[in-house]
């Protein structure tokens, strides 16, 4: 069995990814200091959404990647966060990076948000793979914010093997928004069958149709209760991921 100490280190982003950089760096260094192993970060963490997308995109070996891996290295830890790259035809990718001891991968958000009147294809180019990687025995995947919305993509990670999933997201707030969050948190974690971590922007003043944040940031439990969950300020959810749970559930209910 393996004990895993998760965090989400729920925060607000603005336009300048220097700062965010900053402001990324030392919720990480929080998180680690008080035991964390892998520490989440929002969706858009390398800048809001609301900003020139195209014009603050950078690769993956840019210097906001570049300065996660070097927490991350530096810490001992795994680091997940949301940033843009450039796609190569006018548009960017909404990327996890995931970096850490003998971890480097990321993953390109599938499922775009169009709906509530906001339109990111318009500016952000789909994925189209999976992503899971191993860690201390535990097997990670990934996806991000509206991909909540998407019952067959847990699944399939439940299916890859995925013990535990963390979902960076920048969840615009509206009416509605708050209950949808909490139930899709929750449902997803059980159609997968793993624990699930959901790592939230914290609230922020609705503007326009761009996507900011609720808060409310969570870890579940593979039979979908809550485990722990922040408010809507900024703060940091610690939790523990015990990967014998996730073995159990599944022999005793066999959705998968």
């Amino acid at each position: 069995m393996t004990d895993l100490r998760v965090a989400a280190a729920q925060l607000t982003t603005g336009s300048d990814p220097a700062s965010n950089l900053a402001a990324a760096t030392d919720a990480v260094r929080r998180a680690a200091n008080a035991g964390a192993e892998i520490v989440a970060l929002p969706e858009a963490t390398l800048a809001c959404f609301g900003t020139d997308l195209a014009g603050i995109a950078e690769p993956l070996d840019g210097p906001f990647a570049t300065g996660l891996r070097k927490v991350a290295a530096d810490l001992g830890i795994v680091v997940i966060a949301g940033l843009f790259e450039p796609s190569g035809e006018g548009r960017v990718h909404n990327t996890l990076l995931a970096t850490g001891p003998g971890v480097e991968t990321s993953y390109r958000k599938i499922h775009l948000y169009d709906a509530f009147g906001s339109r990111e294809s318009d500016t952000v180019a789909p994925g189209n793979e999976l992503v899971t990687f191993e860690y201390r025995d535990v097997t990670v995947g990934l996806a991000t914010c509206y991909d909540l919305r998407f019952a067959d993509q847990f699944t399939a990670l439940g299916r890859l093997g995925a013990e535990l999933i963390v979902v960076p997201a920048s969840w615009g707030a509206g009416p509605g928004k708050e209950e949808q969050w909490d139930l899709l948190t929750r449902a997803r974690a059980a159609d997968a069958q793993a624990w699930l971590l959901a790592c939230d922007q914290a609230y922020t003043t609705p503007q326009g149709t761009d996507p900011l944040g609720i808060g409310r940031s969570s870890l579940t439990t593979p039979l979908g209760h809550t485990a722990a969950r922040l408010d809507h300020t900024p703060g940091i959810l610690h939790g523990s991921v015990e990967s014998e749970v996730v073995s159990g559930v599944r022999s005793r209910v066999p959705i998968l």
